[in-house]
C-alpha cells in the first residue's frame, strides 16, 4: 500500500489496538485477529498491533492498514516498544504497513540511536510512526524524518504530564506544529474523546484499552459501581445500596 494511501485510508478514524500480554485473558494470535476483524466489522480503518505472530495472524482476517510494534524490554534501557533494529526487522518480515518505534528522548538498549531504526525502516520502504511523550519529543522525531507521530507515551514517562484522561494539549501542539500526521492515542476511553481529538486536529485516534481489555472494561463498571455505594459488602453480604429518602 503506497503511504499516501495509508494515511488517507486511516484520516478521521479510529484506529484500534488489539493486543493481549502474556498474563491477560486474551493473550494468543487467534484471539486477536478475531478482535481485529470484530474491529472491522465495527467501522475501525486501521489496527494497532503488537509482534509478528499476531500480525500474520490478522493479515489473514482483515485488510485494514496495520500499525506493527514489538514490546520488549530491555535490561539497559526503560523503552519497550520497537527498542532495537532486531524488533523493526520482526516488523518488516510481517509486511506491516506502518512501524511504531518509541522515540522518546530516553537512552535505547545496547546504545542504538532512532535515526538507526527509522533508517532501516524506510530502506524497506515502510512508514515510521513516533510515539513520544512530550511536545519536543514530537518535534524532534518529525525533524528526524519519521513519517507520522503518536502521542501514545504521554504520561506514560517519568518527565511527561501525570493526567487521568487524554493530553489533549499536546495533541493540538503538535497538529499545529507540524506538516506530517498527529495520531491521538492514550487513555481515550470515550466516542467524546475521540471526536475532541479530531476536532483538535489529530488525523486519526488509536483506541485499545477501552474497546479491547475486557478486564479493564470491567473494572471501570465496578469501581464506579463501588464507589457509588452499590455493590454488596464482599464480607458481610449486605447491601450498600444507597437509596433516595421519599417522604
Amino acid at each position: 500500500m503506497e503511504p499516501l494511501s495509508v494515511f488517507q485510508q486511516l484520516k478521521g478514524g479510529l484506529i484500534v489496538s488489539c493486543q493481549a500480554l502474556e498474563d491477560e485473558p486474551l493473550h494468543g494470535s487467534e484471539m486477536m485477529a478475531k478482535m481485529a476483524k470484530a474491529a472491522q466489522i465495527g467501522g475501525a480503518v486501521g489496527i494497532r498491533a503488537n509482534g509478528a505472530e499476531d500480525i500474520l495472524e490478522i493479515k489473514k482476517s482483515t485488510n485494514l492498514p496495520i500499525i506493527g510494534l514489538v514490546k520488549k524490554s530491555y535490561q539497559d534501557s526503560e523503552i519497550y516498544i520497537t527498542p532495537t533494529c532486531d524488533e523493526v526487522e520482526e516488523l518488516i518480515k510481517a509486511n506491516v504497513d506502518i512501524v511504531a518505534i518509541d522515540a522518546t528522548i530516553r537512552k535505547r538498549p545496547h546504545g542504538q540511536e532512532a535515526e538507526e531504526l527509522i533508517k532501516l525502516i524506510h530502506t524497506h520502504k515502510k512508514l515510521v510512526m513516533a510515539d513520544v511523550s512530550t511536545y519536543e519529543e514530537g518535534v524532534g522525531a518529525a525533524a528526524m524524518g519519521v513519517d507520522c507521530i503518536s502521542t501514545t507515551l504521554s504520561g506514560y514517562t517519568t518527565y511527561s504530564p501525570s493526567i487521568k484522561g487524554p493530553d489533549f494539549q499536546l495533541v493540538e501542539r503538535l497538529a499545529k506544529r507540524l506538516a506530517i500526521p498527529v495520531f491521538a492515542e492514550g487513555r481515550y476511553h470515550s466516542p467524546e474523546d475521540a471526536r475532541k481529538a479530531l476536532q483538535l486536529g489529530a488525523h486519526s485516534v488509536v483506541v485499545g484499552s477501552a474497546i479491547t481489555r475486557p478486564q479493564e472494561i470491567t473494572r471501570r463498571y465496578t469501581n464506579f459501581i463501588k464507589k457509588e455505594g452499590y455493590a454488596d459488602d464482599s464480607e458481610t453480604g449486605e447491601s450498600n445500596r444507597k437509596y433516595k429518602r421519599v417522604d
